[in-house]
């Protein structure tokens, strides 16, 4: 089973419960997954949600192998 895509940048992310793939309403929360609606990451860590923590320099992953 597919799981739906996260739309990137959505209009209205405040209107829907993005916890699960159904995307339901904010009022509906059909999941039960709470008793609030989870925020889209846009909500938390602004429009530049995709890039937030990520420093692709840094997070080169060390060979274990290789001589500190």
């Amino acid at each position: 089973m597919k799981s739906k895509k996260i739309a990137l940048h959505p209009k209205h992310p405040e209107r829907i419960c993005w916890g699960c793939d159904k995307y339901c309403a904010a009022d509906a929360l059909r999941c039960g997954n709470g008793s609030e609606r989870t925020p889209h990451p846009v909500e938390s860590f602004g429009d530049d949600w995709l890039e937030f923590g990520l420093d692709t320099a840094s997070a080169r992953c060390a060979d274990p192998l290789e001589p500190a």
